[in-house]
């Protein structure tokens, strides 16, 4: 089994950084946030495979986020930089206990356990 706890969401400034972090309890292969907007469907930003340390990220999150692991601790962390009022979303943890192929690491489906979600609003 794998616990997943998010933290470090909160109310920012267009323009301004968060720090999102997810400790893990478990071994986890694939790891990833997602993000879900009031009246949205939940929507993929970034995921990492160990592995390989092979990342992905949603093309509107590309060169403003920055995915990463510290090991020893078995956290994962999302560096939210240059925010914008679109990003605002509860942001979930994702793992997989699989090292996910490619094609499936955007997908809801492809990860067994979540997080309970850590809100980020950025205001204008």
């Amino acid at each position: 089994q794998v616990q997943l706890v998010e933290s470090g969401g909160g109310l920012v400034q267009a323009g301004g950084s968060l720090r999102l972090s997810c400790a893990a309890s478990g071994r986890t292969a694939s790891m990833a946030w997602f993000r879900q907007a009031p009246g949205n469907e939940r929507d993929f930003v970034a995921a990492v495979k160990w592995a390989n340390s092979n990342i992905y990220y949603k093309d509107s999150v590309k060169g403003r986020f920055t995915i990463s692991r510290d090991n020893a601790k078995n956290t994962l962390y999302l560096q939210m930089d240059s925010l914008r009022p679109e990003d605002t979303a509860i942001y979930y943890c994702a793992a997989s206990r699989n090292t996910l192929i490619t094609s499936t690491v955007r997908r809801i489906e492809s990860y067994a356990y979540w997080g309970q979600g850590t809100q980020v609003t950025v205001s204008s």
